[in-house]
């Protein structure tokens, strides 16, 4: 649930595929997949630019949306959407925030998939600031796009940080749970939700066995909380804790509707440069990465098993004993 840069050159094709998708090629009409009454001050935030929200990105969300409010899936006046091809750039932002009735847009930075490169079965990492692999096999850590729902919150205690002097407090982290469907609908099995990018470094343990949160030897971890924003996470959606101070709060008890681009058909159609309505890919990451793939769990899931069985993690090691303060 917590999530290299590429130096290769640019192949011809790329190249090819970049002027056409730079140019809005094979781009959908307003009126395609439902979205043909986009209100004229959404209208405004539509485009590539920075602070954007790319036009088949945003009749995709918006079209999963209006299903499930129809479904009676979702009742929140406000639905999230996320463009994984743009760069993972805090002042740019690629996570969407869309309120329609009170007319509010909001883009966030989020982070992608980092992938894994496994000796024997394949490097399918990914950069820091732009995504080139993506999948939805267990393990892979990779991002799976496609329509998801935000479902139930699970807040768990990390740790206890020093707030003051002489003073410590409990970390708590809450996860959304996201609900997938069609390639995405093992999300669950995955974990695949939304957190803040944060995690605990420098972990030692300290015996206080009135904490609640102690352990059967009365021993409650210690650490200090590190932000990865605008870095990568294990396939999770990632926020920076800003942002999930306020995000989160709006899905408690309220889910609403995630679109994620792209799915793999749109990575087949930019990889093989085939015409296909509503796939696009961001200009500057697709000159960066080359050409984007897509890992199936039906491909990969077999591999990473037998890789793992393979090569067993060590045994878990206590966390040692925190120096006295």
């Amino acid at each position: 649930m917590r999530c290299r840069r590429f130096h290769r050159s640019l192949p011809i094709l790329s190249v090819l595929l970049l002027a056409a998708f730079a140019l809005g090629a094979d781009r959908p009409a307003v009126s395609a997949e439902g979205g043909g009454d986009i209100p004229q001050w959404l209208q405004s935030h539509v485009g590539e630019g920075s602070g954007q929200i790319a036009l088949p990105v945003l009749l995709r969300a918006r079209s999963l949306y209006q299903r499930s409010v129809a479904a009676g899936t979702v009742r929140n006046p406000c639905y999230f959407a996320m463009d994984a091809t743009r760069p993972n750039s805090p002042g740019d932002g690629r996570f969407y925030v869309i309120c329609e009735g009170r007319q509010s847009f909001r883009a966030l930075s989020s982070g992608h998939g980092g992938g894994r490169a496994l000796p024997g079965v394949g490097d399918f990492s990914n950069g820091r600031r732009c995504a080139r692999n993506f999948g939805n096999a267990l393990d892979s850590s990779l991002t799976a796009g496609g329509p998801y729902v935000t479902r139930e919150l699970k807040t768990s205690f990390k740790g206890y940080v020093r707030a003051s002097a002489g003073q410590d407090t409990p970390f708590m982290r809450t996860f959304v749970q996201f609900d997938g469907q069609g390639e995405a609908a093992n999300s669950r099995v995955r974990e695949i939700g939304g957190h803040a990018a944060v995690v605990m470094k420098g972990m030692c343990r300290r015996r206080q066995p009135s904490s609640p949160y102690a352990d059967k030897d009365g021993y409650v971890a210690f650490g200090a909380p590190t932000d990865y924003a605008g870095g990568r996470s294990n396939g999770c959606t990632t926020w920076t804790r800003a942002d999930a101070q306020q995000l989160i709060p709006m899905v408690d008890g309220k889910p609403t509707s995630l679109y994620i681009y792209p799915e793999s058909a749109d990575i087949a159609a930019v990889a093989a440069g085939r015409p296909r309505a509503g796939a696009y890919w961001n200009a500057s990451c697709l000159k960066e990465i080359g050409t984007p793939r897509f890992w199936s769990r039906q491909k990969l899931e077999p591999l990473i098993t037998r890789y793992e069985a393979a090569h067993p993690p060590p045994p878990p090691q206590p966390l040692p004993i925190c120096a006295t303060p």
